[in-house]
């Protein structure tokens, strides 16, 4: 039986945490990720390469930016920052891009379309590309679910004008985007670091995570001094910045849906950076497909749910383990009961989208509870977490 690791906290973390195993490099295949498509300029989140995007393309207010109405709210605030005007497209069930209601879309002032590869399964793009190409549009690809993978030979991003990723949902760390463009120079895009108190927050955060699920137990026992004066040292930072200073952390790293222009300039901490280096992706997709396949197994004949995805395809590394649920509020509340962690995605819809502008983006939003399945997860979690799942759907 796990216990839990402190009031309130699920009995498994959500997101990958720090812990010995993020250093092994056992499993190591050649895999493809969204920096193999092209040129990369390391940044705090997938928001702030969003904007950076925009701002390559010399996005002007009288413009619009195509957004599929199955969106995290996070993607518009960039948009907005331009002053130009998002506009909601369809999407299918299988969350595929509606290609008939894009075409229709693109009308005249339309500069640019985003498209999102959700939960790490990579979309066919081919025609997205083929259709932007025509209308002289700029196809942004979002990673931010699919920092692994690849498709018809490519890896994901290499579709885009631009590419924008979020690695801190595949490694184990605080912060950490991308920007990656494999058609244009970013040399013009240039950062630097957020500071001290920046690279301090981050290290610590990164490490603290970890701890709260019981990893690495030597490296916490050594830094308890240190980590019960973070209080001190945070206070001592603010006050000698101010009250009107930039935040230590950008909002992104504590799931809020805020854009902070401050953050546009600032490179990637060294510890994100250091993860990245050290990091396995072949080691990670693998880990995350075996966890997801379980899952699967574990769902596969239990009336009510089915996977969004019951199959992965080769190539894809998925961020989460998306179910899709009949009755998704009394099955949500059974599995938070139990402590299992869960995301939503999708939800809150931005003002002014719901199920007019996209049906099945407002069925998405509302039926799918994405369930973790990440490198970071030990068999015991795993297998804790595929029995309790049976039990919750079957109560």
């Amino acid at each position: 039986m796990l216990a839990h690791p402190s009031p309130g906290r699920p009995l498994i973390p959500l997101a990958p945490i720090l812990s010995a195993s993020s250093f092994r490099r056992a499993y190591e295949v050649p895999v493809r990720t969204v920096l193999d498509a092209g040129e990369v300029r390391l940044v705090t989140s997938g928001r702030v390469a969003i904007a950076l995007a925009l701002r390559e393309l010399d996005l002007q207010p009288c413009q619009r930016v195509l957004v599929p109405a199955y969106h995290s709210a996070s993607m518009v605030p960039p948009v907005l920052w331009r002053g130009a005007e998002p506009v909601f497209y369809r999407v299918q069930m299988d969350t595929s891009v509606d290609l008939a209601d894009l075409a229709q879309k693109m009308t005249p002032g339309v500069r640019a379309v985003m498209v999102t590869h959700y939960f790490g399964f990579p979309q066919d793009l081919a025609p997205v590309r083929a259709l932007c190409d025509a209308r002289g549009v700029a196809l942004i690809e979002d990673c931010a679910h699919c920092f692994i993978g690849e498709r018809d030979g490519r890896p994901v991003g290499a579709w885009g004008d631009y590419a924008i990723a979020s690695s801190m949902k595949f490694l184990p760390i605080y912060e950490g985007g991308a920007l990656v463009s494999a058609r244009h120079p970013l040399h013009k895009v240039v950062l630097r670091s957020a500071g001290a108190g920046f690279e301090l927050k981050v290290a610590l955060n990164s490490l603290e995570r970890g701890f709260a699920y019981g990893r690495l137990p030597a490296v916490r026992a050594a830094l308890s001094l240190p980590l019960r004066a973070k209080a001190a040292v945070w206070g001592l930072l603010k006050r000698r910045r101010g009250s009107a200073a930039p935040a230590l952390a950008p909002a992104s790293s504590d799931s809020s849906f805020n854009f902070d222009p401050n953050w546009l300039d600032k490179r990637s901490s060294l510890f994100a950076r250091a993860m990245l280096r050290l990091a396995a992706p072949g080691r990670i997709a693998a880990m995350r497909r075996r966890h997801y396949a379980r899952l699967e197994t574990a769902v596969r004949d239990l009336p009510g749910v089915r996977p969004l995805h019951p199959r992965l395809p080769d190539g894809a590394c998925p961020w989460v383990f998306p179910l899709l649920a009949d009755d998704p509020e009394a099955l949500f509340a059974r599995l938070q009961a139990r402590g299992v962690p869960l995301t939503r995605f999708g939800t809150p819809f931005w003002r002014g989208v719901d199920a007019s502008t996209c049906a099945n983006s407002a069925h998405l939003a509302t039926h799918v509870l994405a369930l973790p399945c990440h490198q970071e997860l030990t068999e015991a979690e795993v297998t804790w977490l595929a029995a309790t799942l049976r039990e919750a759907v079957t109560a």
